[in-house]
């Protein structure tokens, strides 16, 4: 068993009291009922931005909510890295697809630790599970067939073995429309720690772990290894509103 699984079953147990708890609870004299947060995603699979986080909760008791979240991410093989060209430009040799990842999920948060008004800090645990929708785009490169002709591509092991001839990677969202679809499943665990001074917004930070499945292996990179599963650590700062 690796780390990381111990890490999400460490996580998941954790997690998993809020939901088994009843509803026969009264919701009690707490600041909120409803929230809408926005978060930006830094993950271990993943570039300087991992994601992008939408987060819509809801109270159920006092210290129990309900949450429907929505992720967008960038998934990276632990393998990349980048080149410079003789022109200063960058890419990822090796290099064969993009994997975007769509991921709604349905998740319960529980509450340790209230936050006293205008001031401290509040620490949930939380927990969530959903599918997961991946678009494999192909990664376009351009590079030298002739001294004054070049040609922009899908990286092909077998076509392009050598880095001399590189000038970079294509244009943006080049060949997107040539994507194939992988459908998977997704479950996360992570604790959530609360800084807002204010009633109606809040600002924190969401520590966790994330596992991600896919029917098929997705074709990342040829020359190495490819996966159909995916772990990954990371962290989410996010800003809302509630009331």
């Amino acid at each position: 068993m690796t780390k990381g699984t111990k890490y999400l079953i460490l996580l998941l147990l954790l997690a998993a009291p809020h939901f088994l708890m009843g509803q026969g609870r009264e919701a009690g004299d707490y600041d909120y009922d409803k929230e809408v947060l926005f978060g930006i995603n830094k993950n271990t699979n993943g570039g300087l931005i991992g994601g992008l986080y939408l987060k819509i909760g809801s109270r159920i008791t006092e210290n129990n909510f309900q949450f429907f979240s929505l992720e967008m991410a960038n998934v990276k093989n632990p393998k990349e890295a980048r080149y410079s060209t003789t022109l200063g430009n960058s890419f990822i040799y090796g290099k064969s697809n993009y994997l975007y990842s769509i991921r709604p999920q349905y998740g319960r948060e529980l509450i340790l630790f209230k936050k006293a008004p205008q001031k401290g800090v509040q620490v949930s645990v939380l927990s969530a599970i959903g599918p997961s929708l991946g678009i494999v785009a192909p990664y376009y490169i351009e590079y030298y067939v002739s001294s004054n002709q070049t040609v922009r591509e899908q990286y092909n092991p077998e076509r392009h073995p050598s880095l001399s001839y590189f000038l970079g990677p294509g244009h943006l969202f080049e060949g997107l429309g040539e994507s194939e679809l992988a459908i998977g499943a997704n479950v996360k665990a992570a604790l959530s720690f609360e800084f807002g001074v204010f009633k109606s917004n809040v600002t924190g930070l969401e520590l966790g772990y994330e596992l991600e499945g896919f029917t098929k292996e997705i074709p990342l990179m040829p020359t190495t290894e490819n996966r159909q599963i995916f772990q990954s650590a990371y962290f989410t700062l996010f800003y809302g509103f509630r009331k």
